[in-house]
């Protein structure tokens, strides 16, 4: 029989309510976003009320038992020697029920989950503003276990509110008492917790996780390193969590923020950033290791040792977070031709990328002009590309890999420079990517690099005296969102003509932007119909010009739909081809062909 990795213990609600604000039990903030929502945790206590099981809890040693300090939320006593692996949002349920305290949703708002307890159906309901009229149900069932309530007093008044209404039977009298005095006792419902090891490994720990809990979502290294977090840098995840939070709306007072119509990040994502900077890894295993504490070579762990890489941590991500920083990178996607948040086909890209420039700018010290440039490039080309798809750590290690040896600035930009030089091919551009368009997918990148190049090569709309760039302005706030597709050969056309297969028509060489009145006026006309009508409003030179940019044939409203679709991938992949081009020029003039 292999070695057991982990202990079984028992415990009853109130002592884990108990060790958590102690901090034996390490859960998270109780401020941190609340995924799940009310209804499931209505379901986990009329569970618990009815004696079913609500599974295991798994826990961790962190490694560094009888270790004291004031951590985490107000009132621990010590750092927990307990981690949560499974289990979180369980225990963050009955705390914030049975205590009374708030949460936060995914958007950061502040909320009470409020539980509705009716002791005549002994039954548990969301409340609701029915049910707080309703003189049958307790409407919050938190204050039950609060230090200051008289539970007798507590019943009594219930029941004499409940009688003003309709005259209770003995019998009814008593159901109430029983029912509530039951839910009171939820404080005694017995869990188990399996306790692993300090010496098992995070992925053993995930591997475990999967094979108890098939119905959770798989760990990830970004959670055990958050977890991790939260016991030895609470501050540290703190500063992530309300980055994040700042980043999703601006703020009223118009202050510096992280607020940006481009990318509203999540704290995982620019954890990676941090890791990145800091240790020159994208693969987060190894990264947990040391940040325990723990000596690659005899396993064993060390306080020393892991307050030097959390410094190393600390540093790095005070430069992740800096506004400063964070603000001129995303010149960076602007530059890019990358000006609409609908362009963005790959956040990965956008996190790595962010990683790059701020080795470039903090270890390698690039001339900010010429860093942008280059990482505009980079970006350009990783998002066209799909650099960072299917597995983006890996192909992180390899990018990191290129700087090893490295020390000045000219030699990190030609790094940069000689790898989008070896991707970025003339087989890619004529043979490749042409292909890699003949796609249906609503989030090709290769239609994405094709707006950017319209961007970047200062195009007009289509049969519009408005350049792409203004369209796709995410300053203005139109009625609809400015990446309004529009079918070249309409849907109901093609249906006319026998063309019934949705991917053969919304083949990405099928769309184009247009402008709300025009696409409304296209309506499912033939192109032949309405295309020489719209020409008429330009001249020749600005027609060329446009059907150029766009990637159109002259006279391709009579060409077959196949043929059209054929021609217009490559014209398409050129026009690319000619943005990025334009963008490897460092000109910021525009395209005055």
């Amino acid at each position: 029989m292999s070695e057991v990795l982990f202990k079984r213990v028992d415990y009853t609600v109130s002592k884990l309510l108990e060790d958590i604000e102690l901090g034996n039990i390490g859960l998270p903030d109780i401020q941190r976003p609340f995924v799940w929502n009310t209804t499931k945790v209505r379901d986990l206590f009329d569970s618990m009320y009815r004696g079913f099981p609500i599974g295991y809890l798994l826990f961790w040693e962190n490694g560094l038992p009888g270790e004291h300090r004031l951590i985490g939320l107000d009132g621990k006593q010590k750092a927990p020697t307990l981690l949560i692996v499974d289990g979180q949002q369980r225990l963050t349920s009955l705390y914030a029920v049975m205590r009374g305290v708030p949460v936060v949703d995914r958007n950061f708002r502040p909320f009470r989950i409020r539980l509705a307890f009716n002791p005549f159906e002994r039954r548990f309901e969301v409340t609701n503003s029915a049910i707080e009229r309703d003189p049958s149900w307790l409407p919050d069932i938190s204050v039950l276990w609060q230090p200051t309530t008289s539970l007798l007093t507590f019943v009594n008044k219930f029941i004499e509110q409940l009688a003003k209404r309709r005259p209770l039977s003995d019998h009814e009298r008593e159901q109430v008492y029983q029912a509530i005095d039951h839910l009171v006792d939820l404080r005694k419902y017995p869990l188990t917790a399996l306790e692993v090891s300090s010496s098992v490994t995070e992925e053993q720990v995930a591997e475990i996780f999967v094979r108890i809990n098939s119905r959770g979502t798989p760990l990830n290294q970004a959670d055990f390193i958050l977890t991790l977090m939260s016991v030895f840098w609470d501050d540290g995840r703190k500063q992530l969590e309300d980055f994040c939070r700042a980043a999703q709306t601006p703020l009223a007072d118009k202050k510096p923020s992280p607020y940006n119509p481009y990318f509203q990040p999540v704290p995982d994502q620019l954890l990676r950033v941090g890791v990145a900077l800091a240790f020159r890894r994208a693969r987060l295993e190894h990264v947990y290791s040391l940040l325990r504490g723990k000596d690659l070579q005899t396993g064993e762990f060390s306080t020393q040792r892991r307050d030097e890489q959390f410094d190393i941590l600390r540093r790095a991500q005070a430069e992740v977070l800096d506004l400063s920083n964070w603000h001129e990178f995303l010149k960076v996607l602007q530059r890019a031709g990358y000006t609409h948040p609908s362009l963005f086909t790959s956040e990965t890209a956008i996190l790595y990328t962010y990683a790059l420039w701020l080795i470039g700018k903090c270890d390698f010290h690039v001339d900010p002009f010429e860093l942008r440039e280059v990482m505009a490039q980079w970006f350009f080309m990783a998002s066209l590309t799909g650099r960072y798809s299917g597995s983006p750590e890996t192909r992180m290690e390899q990018d990191l890999a290129l700087l090893r040896g490295l020390s000045t600035a000219d030699q990190f930009v030609r790094a940069w420079q000689a790898e989008i030089a070896a991707v970025l091919t003339r087989d890619y551009w004529e043979v490749t990517l042409p292909n890699e368009l003949a796609t249906a997918s609503a989030l090709s990148t290769g239609q994405s690099a094709f707006y950017a190049a319209l961007c970047l090569l200062d195009a007009p709309v289509l049969y519009s005296q408005m350049t792409v760039k203004e369209l796709l302005n995410p300053s203005v706030h139109a009625p609809k969102s400015a990446l309004e597709r529009h079918h070249i050969f309409p849907r109901g056309y093609l249906k006319r003509i026998g063309i019934e297969d949705s991917h053969d028509i919304n083949q990405v060489a099928n769309y184009t932007l247009a402008e709300w009145k025009d696409n409304v006026d296209m309506n499912d006309r033939a192109p032949s119909e309405y295309a020489p009508a719209l020409e008429g409003r330009f001249a020749p030179a600005q027609l060329a010009r446009m059907y150029e940019l766009h990637g159109l044939p002259e006279q391709w409203y009579r060409m077959p739909y196949q043929d059209f679709l054929a021609e217009r991938r490559k014209r398409m992949a050129a026009i690319i081809q000619r943005g990025f081009q334009h963008l490897q020029k460092g000109s910021s003039s525009g395209d005055s062909r």
